[in-house]
């Protein structure tokens, strides 16, 4: 009796409550914030990069590299592949 009562809102569901979703939407989605996270990173970068001089280009580089290089695996895992 307890299954058919209403989760968390209150509110009675109808229908169908249990909705499967792939996991592919959720890794594409988390891909997705990580990445743009990522580039959010870079702002602060951009704005002082010649305060910064050669050290701030350098780590900037690297930075970037990681970040390529997470796209590359993401890639070859197929992880970007739309199923």
């Amino acid at each position: 009796p307890r299954k058919g009562e209403g989760y968390e809102c209150g509110i009675p569901t109808r229908g169908e409550s249990m909705a499967q979703f792939k996991v592919g939407y959720y890794l594409f989605a988390i891909l997705f914030l990580m990445f743009d996270v990522e580039c959010v990173f870079l702002f602060p970068w951009a704005v002082r990069v010649k305060e910064l001089g050669g050290a701030g280009l350098v780590s900037i580089a690297i930075f970037f590299t990681i970040l390529v290089l997470g796209l590359v695996y993401a890639w070859r895992k197929g992880a970007l592949e739309w199923k």
